[in-house]
């Protein structure tokens, strides 16, 4: 004997008089399927925000981004530990030394300066021309200066 099967999207809910006349047809119901709206979980909603870029913070007003200072000295520091052609692991080591943090509070490691290289090359340029990087740009030139050979 040959199978006829159907497949029923439901436009509005199914009534008592439908499911009547499709027995009465020869059909039986083999399957059902349910599905409902859910409320999005707390923790995809908060995964779904974009967090400013590394050394910019959402300012006062909640529209335009501001420089965070300390996380602008921040990409500064590590530019200048890249620039003297350092591994990450000492990088890292160094940014831990004088007090740096993540944003997430942590301490730096080799793969979180990393994953800073994509933030720099977007804020290099406006660190490199900047006062402060002249001014720091000399003060290792100093003190490669006065470092014995």
């Amino acid at each position: 004997m040959q199978t006829e099967r159907i497949r029923q999207t439901l436009t509005s809910p199914l009534t008592l008089d439908q499911l009547q006349s499709l027995q009465n047809q020869g059909w039986k119901a083999v399957a059902v399927e349910w599905e409902r709206e859910m409320p999005q979980p707390q923790d995809q909603v908060s995964k779904e925000i974009e967090e400013p870029p590394f050394g910019l913070r959402v300012g006062d007003d909640c529209l335009t981004l501001q420089q965070d200072p300390e996380e602008t000295e921040t990409l500064a520091t590590i530019m200048e530990l890249i620039i003297q052609d350092g591994p990450y692991s000492s990088i890292a080591q160094e940014l831990n030394r004088r007090g740096y943090l993540t944003r997430r509070g942590t301490k730096w490691s080799p793969v979180s300066v990393f994953e800073m290289l994509p933030r720099l090359i977007e804020a290099g340029p406006k660190i490199l021309s900047s006062q402060e990087w002249h001014h720091r740009r000399q003060q290792s030139l100093q003190r490669r200066q006065r470092q014995p050979m």
